[in-house]
C-alpha cells in the first residue's frame, strides 16, 4: 500500500487534492494545444494574455455545450 520511496503512491495520498491538480493539469494542456499560446509568438504581454483569456473562453464555451 504505502511504499514511500520504494515506489506506488506516497504515503500521504490525498484523493480529493489529486483531482483539483489533475484538472488544472488538463486545462495547461488544453491551453498548450493553441500553438500561439504554446509558443508565444505575440511580442507584448498584453497582447499574449488577450490570446491566453480567448483561448481560455473558447475552450471554456465547447466543454460546456
Amino acid at each position: 500500500k504505502a511504499k514511500g520511496s520504494a515506489g506506488g503512491r506516497p504515503p500521504a495520498f490525498d484523493k480529493d487534492r489529486y483531482r483539483e491538480r489533475n484538472t488544472v493539469e488538463r486545462g495547461f494542456g488544453r491551453l498548450k494545444q493553441w500553438r500561439g499560446i504554446a509558443t508565444r509568438y505575440d511580442k507584448y504581454a498584453t497582447t499574449y494574455l488577450g490570446g491566453v483569456l480567448f483561448a481560455a473562453l473558447v475552450i471554456h464555451h465547447r466543454v460546456r455545450k
